[in-house]
This record gives structure tokens, C-alpha cells and sequence, in this order.
């Protein structure tokens, strides 16, 4: 199965209230790169609405970016957000830090992104979160905003999969869920003194059943 492009259903119209976007740190970081570097507020005003009102199609994550088709008063546009991937090394070192800590591993696995996971990444030189001019919007529509109110909708939308999923980000930064569980499970297996307390063996279960943790795609969605 390939999971280096993940697909998700369309949101319906109407999938949150407008108070709320984002519900994990994680997500409003993310929605925070995307509005400190936006050149018009009324182009996100613009996206909240499209996002909430169902204007966003089915979404596609593969290394680098995230695409869908978003339909506006013009008719229907192709819209993506690319992010940088990480480097090998750059994988090598975050992957050191999530072996670190197996309470790291099993939090992913349940849909978490500890916030002290990210900031020893961070340490380590390895941005996972997107930081302000990090998100490149591109849309074929023929408005010159920085993001427009499509590449907007997407971006209100994504955070909706991250919230859900915090593999969807570590896919744009370049691997899969997949790659990264059979790496992180194979260095468990190899180095057993890691796996001697209690977060451990559920470090240990929840690798050892990760094809079935796939429900989690659905908690939010």
C-alpha cells in the first residue's frame, strides 16, 4: 500500500463552528504560519467561509504538499500549499528524539504531537512546524493575494487533518506514515532496554497493532 499520497473525503458544509478552527496546539500553529504572513485579512475572512461552507474538495498529502480543487464564484481552482521536506539527516535526528522517549511514540500513535517532541526536534535543527514564509500557497486562479481565498480554505482545512493526525504533517515534510512506524518499530525491537517501563509496552503494543490504529484517520473527519 502506498502511503506516500494519502487521500481524504471532502468535509461537508458546515463540519465546524465558526468559533473554532483548529483544536490541538499543533493546528494553530499551523494556521498561525499561514495568517503572520498573510498580505490581505479579508482574503482569510474569504477562506474561513469557503472552508466552513463546503467549498473545499477531496484532499490529497504527498511529500512536499497538500492539493484539492476549490470552487469560488469563477468556477473551480487548483490549489496546493508546498512546505519543504526534510533531509535525511534532518529525519535521522528527529526519529533519534522520538525513540528517546517511548511515551513520544505512543502519543503519535493516538493522535498526539507532544509539544516537547517538536521542541527537541527544534533543538536538534529540525523544524517540523511551519514557521512564518514557510507555506508557499499556489492556486491557478487569477488573484495575486498572498494566500488567496482558496489556498486560504485549504490551509483552514488542513489544520482540521492535522488536528486529527499528526502524520499528515510529517508526510508533507517528506515520509510516511508507514516508513516511519516500521523505522521507529524495528528500533524498539533492536534496543529492549527502552521498553522496560510501563509507556514502553504501550509503545510496544501500539507498534506492533499499527495497522489497525488507522481508525484514528477518522476521529475528526
Amino acid at each position: 500500500m502506498n502511503d506516500r499520497v494519502r487521500g481524504f473525503p471532502a468535509f461537508p458544509k458546515g463540519t465546524r463552528r465558526r468559533s473554532r478552527f483548529a483544536r490541538t496546539w499543533w493546528g494553530n500553529a499551523w494556521l498561525r504560519a499561514v495568517e503572520d504572513t498573510a498580505l490581505d485579512p479579508d482574503q482569510l475572512v474569504h477562506g474561513r467561509r469557503y472552508a466552513f461552507g463546503g467549498h473545499v474538495g477531496p484532499i490529497a498529502v504527498s511529500p512536499g504538499r497538500i492539493a484539492a480543487t476549490v470552487s469560488g464564484e469563477a468556477g473551480e481552482h487548483r490549489t496546493e500549499l508546498v512546505l519543504e521536506e526534510l533531509s535525511e539527516v534532518e529525519w535521522d535526528r528527529f526519529l533519534e528524539r522520538v525513540s528517546a522517549r517511548s511515551g513520544h511514540i505512543a502519543a503519535l500513535l493516538e493522535g498526539e504531537m507532544p509539544e516537547e517532541l517538536v521542541a527537541s526536534a527544534d533543538d536538534a535543527g529540525v523544524r517540523l512546524l511551519p514557521g512564518i514564509g514557510d507555506l508557499e500557497p499556489d492556486c491557478d486562479c487569477p488573484d495575486f493575494e498572498h494566500p488567496c481565498r482558496h489556498a486560504a480554505a485549504l490551509s483552514y482545512q488542513a489544520s482540521w487533518l492535522l488536528d486529527a493526525d499528526p502524520f499528515v504533517l510529517l508526510l508533507m515534510r517528506g515520509k510516511g506514515r508507514r516508513e516511519l512506524l516500521e523505522r521507529l518499530r524495528v528500533s524498539s525491537a533492536v534496543e529492549p532496554t527502552r521498553l522496560a517501563d510501563a509507556a514502553s509496552e504501550r509503545a510496544r503494543a501500539l507498534l506492533e497493532g499499527w495497522p489497525e490504529s488507522e481508525a484514528l484517520l477518522n476521529r475528526f473527519i
